[in-house]
């Protein structure tokens, strides 16, 4: 049976040095048996610096802006110096990777430090990304590098802004210490947060381990943390299936709607809560493509941004065969996993409508959008563009998201019937515009904004990052300070690709 390496937890010990940023601790995972886990500390990075910081993320746990920039929270991040009240591990899972399953994946480069108590009493789970090896690293350095860090940084921080489930990023700390990638980059941690980093690839493991007595105990875990009223249900895993797989639904609705692909759909990148987690290549759609790959190591296109939904749908089925140990009735974890299907329509419909500035649901609908997605797909139209400009359209013409379009005969012939639906409701254009414009971001985090910030920061310079953080903020608002930020990316930005390696 494969066990984690537990030699770390008896020969390791946190460095000398603590610092006490009063934090409040509460560790939960870290009283579960060793099994889940490897106890160790951080390594060491040295001469860290200060790259990007969120005040909103930090003030979840209590942190002030003024605390994230002080030399022992940096050193803190970069591993040099232990948090008082921290429990560093790192944690054991296994997963199915591009659909063929991995016996043990586990933390390889990510330490859990423990769970903070925020001032509203939310407990939030921090965890440093790039902090080195850990028995799980496999072949791997253990570490994250700048680029991917600044990215995840940025990535988490503006889906979280658009109001979609995501992990946290509090902040990101760099060195100058090289690490090989495609070629030499340099070193980076972040500093991540969320109620929990369980994965669907935690109850694989398990599972596929025949560690049985710890699947029910990681499941009795989650249901009691974070799905108490599954407790109440006459089967509480299959109400816990269910529970996940509709939260899953809506979020992936919401990515749809953002044009927002992941890259890597891996069981073990799906979070037990139903939340966005693990950036890697991730990426929002500019030119409007269905089968937009975001990843360039997806040679096959599994991942693409249609697929999406569907891979989700499989990936609970990877959860459900592991959970279905513990409760031997195969057609109700089908159908709990199944609740995903039905989520997934409404939670797609009602996106949609909202983006389309519509308050009630005709039987019409559906062939409205899917009227409008295969022009802008026909077109390849700027997804984010189109949909904020769109607003503009009155009752009575004159529309200026007509000038974005290639085939304008088309867009005249689908937003007549746009016009006609509107009236069935006598839509107000104002109120309707200002709803739009509520759920239609101006400004996303394209990959060619990424970059220049990351070439910046490359340089020594982390200007750019905290001014794409302040724009990604209120991405709904306004900012004509930042209007190139709204822009179609550049030609140069066409070349650009995005891989697993970080």
């Amino acid at each position: 049976m494969d066990t984690p390496v537990t030699v770390a937890q008896k020969t390791a010990a946190p460095p000398a040095a603590t610092v006490d940023l009063g934090l409040r601790f509460d560790n939960s995972f870290a009283r579960l048996p060793g099994a889940f886990y490897t106890r160790l500390p951080p390594a060491s990075l040295p001469e860290p610096y200060l790259v990007g910081v969120s005040g909103s993320a930090g003030a979840l746990i209590g942190l002030g802006a003024g605390d994230a920039r002080r030399a022992d929270f940096i050193d803190a991040i970069a591993g040099n110096r232990h948090i008082a009240g921290s429990e560093p591990l790192a944690a054991v899972y296994s997963g199915h990777q591009f659909g063929v399953y991995v016996p043990r994946l586990g933390d390889g480069r990510a330490l859990l430090l423990g769970e903070a108590i925020g001032p509203s009493g939310e407990h939030w789970e921090l965890q440093l990304k790039g902090a080195g090896k850990t028995p799980y690293s496999r072949m791997g350095d253990g570490r994250a590098v700048l680029r991917s860090s600044i990215r995840e940084f940025l990535g988490s921080e503006a889906l979280h802004h658009l109001g979609i489930p995501t992990t946290r990023a509090l902040a990101v700390v760099g060195s100058d210490q090289p690490v090989m990638r495609e070629t030499v980059e340099t070193a980076a941690v972040v500093l991540r947060m969320a109620p929990s980093f369980i994965r669907f690839g935690s109850f694989e493991y398990f599972y596929w381990t025949r560690q049985y007595d710890e699947l029910r105990q990681l499941t009795d875990y989650v249901i009691e943390r974070f799905y108490p009223q599954c407790f109440d249900a006459a089967q509480p895993t299959i109400a816990l299936i269910e529970h996940v797989a509709r939260r899953t639904a809506r979020l992936v609705a919401q990515w749809q709607g953002a044009g927002f692909c992941h890259g890597v759909l891996n069981t073990d990148n799906m979070s037990i809560l139903g939340m966005t987690i693990d950036y890697g290549p991730f990426a929002f759609i500019d030119s409007f493509d269905a089968g937009y790959i975001c990843n360039h190591s997806d040679v096959n296109g599994r991942y693409a941004y249609n697929m999406q939904p569907e891979i989700a749908h499989w990936n609970l089925y990877a959860l459900g065969q592991a959970l279905v140990a513990l409760t031997d009735d195969v057609d109700a974890t089908k159908a709990a996993i199944d609740a995903f299907i039905e989520e997934y329509a409404m939670a797609i419909d009602a996106v949609f409508r909202a983006k389309l500035g519509l308050r009630t649901e005709h039987a019409e609908d559906a062939s409205l959008i899917s009227g409008v997605i295969e022009l802008l797909q026909a077109t390849h139209t700027d997804w984010t563009i189109f949909w904020r400009a769109l607003s503009s359209v009155q009752s009575t013409g004159g529309d200026s998201v007509r000038d974005l379009m290639i085939d304008r005969a088309a867009f005249d012939t689908w937003v007549e019937r746009y016009r006609a639906r509107l009236k069935t409701e006598n839509s107000s254009d104002a109120d309707r515009a200002a709803r739009m414009n509520r759920v239609n971001p101006k400004y996303i985090l394209r990959n060619h904004l990424a970059e220049v910030a990351i070439r910046q920061a490359r340089g020594g310079d982390y200007s750019e990052v905290a001014r794409l953080l302040k724009v990604l903020e209120q991405p709904y608002d306004e900012q004509p300070e930042f209007e190139s930020y709204a822009q179609q990316p550049p030609d140069w930005a066409k070349t650009l690709e995005l891989s697993c390696s970080s």
